[in-house]
């Protein structure tokens, strides 16, 4: 096995309508590059695991504990595990890196699309 992967030619995740993902996974953390459609929208949710994020492309209205703020690239994010979040994703979608710690095990049932390359520009 491979210590190396390439997110051009990892299944993608269909996480929801208009989000999808590609994950590596290791025994402490989930590392996952996540594509949002324009003005796709991530239901407020929450979850066990700690999620810090980077954005790499686009825009989000990001809402934390009831904390919302506009962001663009390079705008960071830390969420404790168990906090309510959403996601609004702006006219031209974004492109974002998140690390899940533990590892995302509730992704084992998502649906997988064919690998693609990734989009960055």
């Amino acid at each position: 096995m491979s210590h190396f992967s390439d997110a051009n030619e990892l299944e993608i995740l269909q996480i929801w309508d208009g989000v999808t993902g590609r994950a590596v996974a290791g025994a402490e953390a989930t590392l996952a590059f996540i594509e949002l459609a324009a003005d796709a929208v991530v239901p407020e949710h929450r979850h066990p695991n700690e999620q810090t994020g980077l954005l790499l492309r686009g825009s989000l209205r990001f809402t934390v504990g009831g904390e919302t703020k506009e962001l663009t690239p390079g705008a960071m994010w830390v969420i404790p595990g168990d906090t309510p979040h959403d996601v609004v994703a702006g006219p031209d979608g974004a492109t974002l890196a998140e690390l899940f710690a533990p590892p995302r095990a509730d992704w084992a049932g998502l649906e997988r699309l064919p690998a693609s390359p990734v989009t960055l520009g």
